[in-house]
């Protein structure tokens, strides 16, 4: 018999922090393959046994969608040796972006995205801070939402910032901003107040300007957002934060893309610092000014309620 009920996999995208996950549980991570091919072709295999247990596939999809496609053998793979439940675990959802039609003509990424990995066979998604929450009705499975702000929060409360005050970097982040405000005013408990920055933005991973909506002079500004791409709004933001008074300018985002120029422009930035989870492995050498906090705790904690069948509410308050 084995000892747990479940196992932990990981794709070659997450390995670090499925290490941290299996900690955090005291269970060894499960051994899979991933066979490479001349042509770029690839395939997945698990090298033990998986029949009648709940297995665990962490694997964010983002930069490559050959990431998004190792789940998708991986699910598969599960399937057909007999798991009784394959729990796809996503700490960064790509194509999460296109969430919608907003223009003629264009597909929605996050629903095709969707409809594969329930095609594959996964029974159950877990991830964290998707950029639009309506995209959890994609699914016809459960989704377990968990909040980036459980553990971005405390940091930005430790820091015993004086005069502090969260700013959203556009009009759509508001929301984000306002709960992530709410929590670190229970935190500190003081209020938290917020500004909302005002972007024009002319194409993708451009922003040609930015308004501050609120006055920041002799704060200490946190800017809110879910994902640092190129970097652009960040690095803009904070430039207009400072020339409105603003004494320190940090970021705080969930998923840390960092594609492009993003580590230069942060390095030549007005911010401060720049704390993201490790839903997406970085080197932070490339980027003194980045800090990262782990999601392993809150992910084990999850994935432990699932198995247990307890509220998962209970351990991912927003």
């Amino acid at each position: 018999m084995e000892s747990n009920p479940f196992k932990v996999f990981a794709g070659s995208q997450s390995l670090a922090l499925a290490e941290g996950i299996c900690q955090q549980l005291g269970c060894p991570m499960g051994k899979v393959k991933i066979d490479h091919f001349s042509d770029g072709e690839f395939s997945a295999s698990f090298d033990e046994s998986v029949r009648g247990q709940s297995v665990y596939l962490v694997q964010s999809t983002c930069p490559s969608s050959d990431n998004l496609m190792e789940l998708l053998l991986m699910i598969d793979a599960a399937k057909r040796a007999s798991a009784y439940k394959v729990i796809a675990v996503i700490p960064y959802f790509g194509w999460a972006r296109q969430d919608r039609k907003d223009k003629p003509r264009v597909s929605i990424g996050a629903k095709l995205v969707a409809n594969m990995l329930q095609v594959a066979g996964a029974d159950r998604v877990i991830t964290v801070d998707l950029h639009a929450d309506q995209i959890q009705g994609f699914f016809d499975i459960p989704v377990d939402h968990i909040y980036g702000s459980n553990v971005l929060a405390p940091y930005v409360a430790s820091l015993n910032l004086k005069k502090m005050i969260v700013a959203s970097p556009d009009v759509g982040g508001s929301k984000r901003a306002a709960t992530f405000a709410k929590k670190l005013h229970l935190m500190v408990d003081k209020e938290v107040p917020m500004v909302i920055c005002y972007k024009n933005r002319p194409d993708f991973n451009k922003v040609s300007e930015i308004r501050v909506l609120g006055d920041v002079y002799g704060k200490n500004v946190v800017i809110v957002d879910d994902i640092a791409d190129t970097a652009g709004t960040l690095c803009k933001a904070a430039e207009v934060l400072k020339r409105a008074g603003a004494i320190t300018v940090r970021a705080v985002v969930t998923h840390g893309v960092m594609s492009g120029k993003a580590c230069e422009n942060i390095n030549n930035s007005e911010l401060d610092e720049l704390l993201f989870t490790d839903s997406l492995p970085f080197d932070r050498t490339r980027c003194p000014k980045v800090k990262q906090v782990s999601l392993a705790g809150a992910i084990a904690s999850v994935i432990r309620a699932i198995q247990f069948h307890q509220s998962i509410s209970e351990v991912n308050e927003r």
